[in-house]
């Protein structure tokens, strides 16, 4: 596997001069030309990247998921995850690219929240689809930062990384919309969920493999956890795993009430390899030990 480590060496492999600042950079697709290199069959990259295209197209390849993109949107994508790209397919278009490097966010507060920014480990079909305005207001941010990489002294950092920040807050929003306005996508998303969470728990999956965990939920679903967790916290104000709980607690309360099955027994047909385990979770969201509920109902 092929690393790209710094900025200069990604504007090498686009055909670009030096970057103005050797942690971060704001590239115009438009004057790129991708040089016929074997990196491109296979590469991490050691920096973040947004991308903005516009009648871009081409066959990529993010994690393990295959993409043809050729309308305009916004991706991400972090640092040390594998991609592929098909020269013999990319047309660039238009539209940006902003990297920039982790060690460009040392010492400021960005380096500990951007992993709360849960788009950079969507997959690449999960991308963001812009209006006109919106993508207007991310232009410009873009465009901010492409001059501020032109003075670099102490106060580049703190004002660069502030329209950062500025530009994954709108991200956030934007993506908000994006759940809400594609309903009938979404509709479909959502059924499909329902529909894998009860068929696990109606069947011996549980105790044949384990607690479902929100990994097993989205590859099966095809999406990415993170996608998964937001698009579920925007209709319905849970995450993937409380709603996984949540079934999990249901049908505990189910085995409790209707079967003479014991605690660890019932247990373990829920995919707990301990039956305290199990209890602890179950006190803690119904606020009674699993006997006291049974007993409830005694």
């Amino acid at each position: 596997m092929n690393t790209i480590r710094s900025v200069s060496e990604f504007h090498r492999l686009l055909s670009l001069a030096a970057p103005r600042h050797p942690l971060v950079s704001v590239i115009n697709l438009t004057e790129t030309i991708f040089l016929e290199d074997d990196v491109w069959k296979g590469f991490v990259n050691r920096f973040y990247c947004v991308a903005l295209k516009r009648d871009a197209k081409g066959k990529i390849k993010y994690g393990h998921q295959h993409y043809d993109y050729d309308k305009g949107v916004l991706s991400f994508t972090a640092p040390n995850q594998v991609q592929y790209l098909d020269l013999q397919t990319v047309e660039c278009g238009s539209g940006y690219l902003l990297i920039f490097h982790p060690d460009f966010l040392l010492t400021h507060p960005l380096a500990s929240t951007i992993n709360k920014y849960g788009f950079f480990s969507y997959s690449v079909n999960e991308a963001l689809h812009l209006s006109a305005e919106e993508e207007d207001d991310l232009i410009t941010i873009l465009n901010k930062i492409d001059k501020e990489c032109q003075h670099i002294d102490k106060h580049t950092q703190e004002i660069i990384l502030s329209q950062i920040e500025l530009l994954l807050s709108y991200s956030n929003r934007f993506y908000e919309r994006q759940f809400i306005t594609r309903k009938n996508h979404n509709h479909q998303l959502l059924a499909r969920f329902d529909q894998i969470i009860s068929e696990y728990f109606d069947t011996d999956s549980p105790s044949q493999k384990g607690l479902l965990t929100v990994q097993y939920i989205a590859s099966q679903m095809n999406i990415s956890a993170n996608y998964l967790s937001d698009l579920l916290r925007i209709h319905t104000g849970q995450n993937t795993q409380q709603h996984i709980h949540e079934k999990l607690i249901e049908k505990a309360k189910e085995k409790l009430a209707t079967t003479s099955l014991s605690v660890s027994e019932i247990a373990f047909a829920l995919g707990f390899e301990h039956s305290q385990s199990f209890s602890t979770l179950f006190k803690k969201k119904t606020n009674v030990s699993p006997l006291q509920f049974r007993q409830s109902f005694n």
